[in-house]
């Protein structure tokens, strides 16, 4: 299986770049970001497609400064709605399906139980509202194609919250952590395993309606902010790690240009039922995570 995908330095491309070396004689994945694809730059991207002859096309370039969209959303919706009709566009021409990633910003944050893939939407900021027009850009540009909306990323590398308290841990011994939002934390490699999984079903079945359309795709079970960063020290702290302990607070005591999601938790089962795969539980994830990220006995993080 060959793989595109978009968002060179993103964690999802990483974690599938390391999956293809992990697997080369089963895929090959090109992770590819400007200046040889810019996905604002539609002939851009359909140079990169012809390029590579993909099998399938993952999109997971994103604007994802959450906080910084509030002021710059022109440039967010320039790569998260018209970048992702560009994409769609692109392997739709190449006559390929397209996996796009999504986020549970798209829902307003309200309610108490999870989010279902038909729930009315209603972003509460500019990051929000930007990556539900590429949703909506990425069904009208093609028909073949599976929109997976998931939440909380993290892995051993890029900017994400796990390694930020890895490293907040080494300077103090409180950390103060939002304990009033409730997700999924959903650890990249597992996002790229789910992601195979549909893109097997997609090729296995190419005329099929049943693995088209949304679906939401999180590591199982749930937490706060606050119970991730426990999990992240008590990980690395066995490890010989740097620790802290976290000083739960509200959303209102850590104020931020953009409004959060009190309320992240998606409902997987539409994904778990179509592609009878199901991500692991988000400890686990954490588990994997500071593993690669602590080295045991010798209190560097790397």
């Amino acid at each position: 299986m060959r793989i595109l995908v978009t968002g060179r330095q993103g964690q999802v491309a990483g974690a599938l770049a390391d999956l293809a070396g992990a697997r080369p004689d089963e895929l090959e994945v090109a992770a590819l970001g400007r200046p040889e694809l810019d996905i604002t730059d539609r002939a851009s991207v359909e140079r990169a497609v012809a390029g590579f002859s993909p099998d399938i096309v993952v999109n997971a370039a994103a604007y994802t400064a959450v906080d910084k969209a509030e002021t710059e959303e022109d440039a967010a919706f320039a790569v998260n709605a018209d970048g992702a009709g560009n994409v769609a566009a692109a392997a739709a021409a190449a006559g390929v399906p397209v996996i796009h990633l999504s986020t549970d910003y798209v829902f307003s944050g309200e309610g108490d139980r999870p989010w279902r893939e038909d729930d009315r939407t209603g972003p509460q900021g500019a990051y929000g509202r930007t990556k539900l027009a590429g949703e909506e850009a990425v069904r009208a540009a093609n028909p073949r194609h599976a929109i997976l909306r998931t939440s909380w990323v993290y892995a051993p590398f890029g900017h994400n919250f796990a390694r930020t308290m890895l490293r907040l841990a080494g300077d103090r011994d409180v950390v103060r952590v939002v304990a009033d939002q409730h997700g999924a934390p959903t650890y990249a490699p597992d996002i790229a395993g789910g992601i195979l999984a549909v893109a097997k079903v997609a090729l296995a079945e190419p005329d099929s309606a049943r693995w088209r359309g949304t679906f939401h795709m999180t590591a199982a079970d749930e937490t706060t902010w606050a119970g991730f960063a426990e999990a992240v020290f008590s990980a690395s702290a066995a490890r010989g790690g740097p620790s802290a302990r976290v000083e739960p607070i509200a959303t209102a005591d850590y104020p931020t240009p953009a409004r959060r999601p009190a309320n992240s938790r998606l409902d997987n089962s539409r994904f778990r039922a179509t592609f009878a795969h199901a991500l692991p539980d988000w400890r686990d994830g954490v588990e994997r995570c500071v593993a690669e990220l602590v080295r045991p006995s010798s209190n560097m993080v790397r």
